[in-house]
């Protein structure tokens, strides 16, 4: 059985940088009213620019890029102050999410367990289609950019 452990590093970091990505600009996107660039009477706020954090993960540091607004602040406590719990959260919903596909439910168990709680049913939704697009993307991308120096076969193949 395929593990977090068994996906090479640099997929791990890409993926846990879409993840990351796309639950804070959720969460931005739940804080201003309204998404990104999206014009909404029910908007109360809007983006600034992001700023930039390192996040040390097993598969290596990240960049990650922190909406910020235009009033207030958009800090995500679950990411930055539980780093160990928030590591190994991500991490193994993107492995599960890389074997299985991302679903909606996946979604949900990840945010409870970050302890997220500003994202609606329908943000969560929206989120977990878009990633499950990108890791699908990525599961069946031509493989002829080579040469590669060895080649493995697994449960996916």
């Amino acid at each position: 059985m395929t593990t977090a452990h068994d996906i090479s590093p640099d997929l791990l970091r890409s993926l846990l940088s879409t993840f990351i990505d796309a639950l804070m600009g959720a969460e931005a996107d739940s804080l201003c009213g309204a998404g990104f660039g999206e014009r909404s009477e029910n908007r109360t706020n809007s983006r600034n620019g992001y700023r930039h954090r390192d996040f040390d993960t097993r598969a290596g540091t990240l960049d990650i890029a922190i909406p910020k607004l235009r009033q207030g602040s958009c800090f995500p406590d679950w990411l930055l102050q539980r780093r160990k719990r928030a590591e190994r959260a991500l991490t193994s919903v993107v492995a599960t999410c890389y074997l299985l596909g991302v679903s909606t439910r996946r979604m949900e168990k990840l945010v409870d367990s970050l302890g997220i709680t500003s994202l609606s049913k329908s943000q969560v939704s929206v989120m977990a289609k878009d990633l499950d697009a990108q890791v699908e993307a990525f599961r069946s991308r031509p493989l002829d950019a080579g040469p590669y120096t060895f080649v493995a076969a697994d449960a996916l193949v």
